[in-house]
């Protein structure tokens, strides 16, 4: 389904808590001095503007980053993506990416909707970052593993195509196969509904060494679904969990 655009979404508290996440693990990964490879699944357009229209009508910025943003201590990694971008300008998960990294890693960006793809081939411009025009996911299978072969992936469907939750267990399956060193992070969204639950149930039940880290906060409007915001990630960083749970003491405060 090409019908989705994260502008009306982005700077919400899932993307906080995802994009915190993030920026701790890249951090974590950059502090060895090998090169390492970032691949993400769904990049968007990479930035966005927290004054479109779009951004504003659904107010859910105002309910995410514009709330959380000082509860962060001043060195966390996340604000030093932040800071990198012009004022009103929100980084999605590539522009973190491209923020944290070093000059001799790489990065593999999928995106399948035409306006967002060239948008995110026009805002990311970078030797480091080759972008796709095609199936994330079919992507990362081509790809892995990847060189250099130390890395990260990001897997952030929108989960409007329902068969997600249930084609993401097998597909990771895959990929671990392939790629057993690589730092794999998916995201999903906690919904009223509990539509995200027999997915994580069977992620759990194959990959029992792996971090499942969720966080919970109020709905951004009437009748919104999303109460919450959770991540799955296969073989994370060592002392990343620590950091994740002072992570969730910043949700618990909304």
């Amino acid at each position: 389904m090409l019908s989705y655009q994260h502008l009306y979404h982005a700077g919400n508290a899932a993307d906080v808590h995802k994009h915190a996440a993030l920026a701790l693990a890249l951090d974590y990964l950059t502090r060895k001095p090998k090169p390492l490879t970032y691949l993400e699944t769904h990049a968007g357009r990479g930035l966005y503007d927290l004054d479109a229209p779009e951004a504003v009508k659904t107010g859910e910025a105002a309910q995410g980053i514009a709330r959380l943003r000082g509860g962060f201590p001043k060195d966390h990694p996340y604000l030093k993506a932040l800071n990198a971008q012009p004022d009103r300008l929100y980084p999605g998960s590539p522009a973190i990416a491209r923020a944290l990294l070093r000059p001799e890693d790489k990065l593999h960006l999928a995106e399948l909707h035409p306006q967002e793809y060239d948008a995110l081939r026009s805002n990311l411009r970078d030797p480091r970052v080759t972008s796709y025009k095609q199936d994330g996911l079919a992507l990362a299978q081509s790809l892995c593993p990847p060189t250099p072969r130390r890395g990260l992936m990001l897997v952030d469907p929108s989960y409007e195509i329902k068969a997600d939750y249930a084609a993401l267990p097998k597909w990771l399956a895959a990929i671990t196969r392939k790629w057993n060193v690589g730092v794999v992070m998916i995201w999903y969204p906690i919904l009223t509904s509990g539509a995200q639950a027999p997915m994580l149930r069977a992620l759990q039940g194959d990959h029992t060494d792996a971090l499942t880290h969720e966080v919970r906060f109020p709905p951004a409007r009437d009748g919104h679904r999303m109460i919450g915001s959770g991540l799955f990630i296969v073989n994370p960083p060592y002392g990343l969990g620590p950091d994740l749970k002072r992570l969730s003491a910043l949700f618990r405060a909304l």
